[in-house]
């Protein structure tokens, strides 16, 4: 079983950066596809990018493309989320879940592991 925490949420202005980690427990976390997801209330959790285990391949949503960077150090069991050029629409809770498979994984109702979230705010 892996259990998930995500850390380095926070309030930003737009146009600014935050960096999200996720940290894992657990031995093979390499072998887990790592997805971010996020939500703000009344709404569905959506997609916002993909790592797949050892391999690294990453897959993001389109409103996030060029703007986030994913990438994982299967070392210290962490998956990053580098978010730069924040707008207000990128306020929600953020999520990091995980699932023990090969390749990607972008439905949430895939996902085994889910952490607790952390808020992000962007203010315009």
């Amino acid at each position: 079983q892996v259990q998930l925490r995500e850390s380095g949420g926070g309030l930003v202005q737009a146009g600014g950066s935050l960096r999200l980690s996720c940290l894992a427990s657990g031995r093979t976390f390499s072998r887990y596809a790592v997805g971010w997801f996020r939500q703000i209330p009344g709404k569905e959790r959506e997609f916002v990018a993909s790592i797949s285990g050892s391999v690294g391949t990453k897959y993001y949503a389109d409103s996030v493309k060029g703007r986030f960077t994913i990438s994982r150090d299967n070392a210290e069991n962490t998956v990053s989320l580098q978010m730069n050029s924040l707008k207000p629409e990128d306020t929600a809770v953020y999520y990091c879940a995980g699932k023990l498979t090969y390749g990607l994984m972008l439905n949430a109702d895939r996902y085994d592991y889910w952490g607790q979230g952390t808020q992000v705010t962007v203010s315009s």
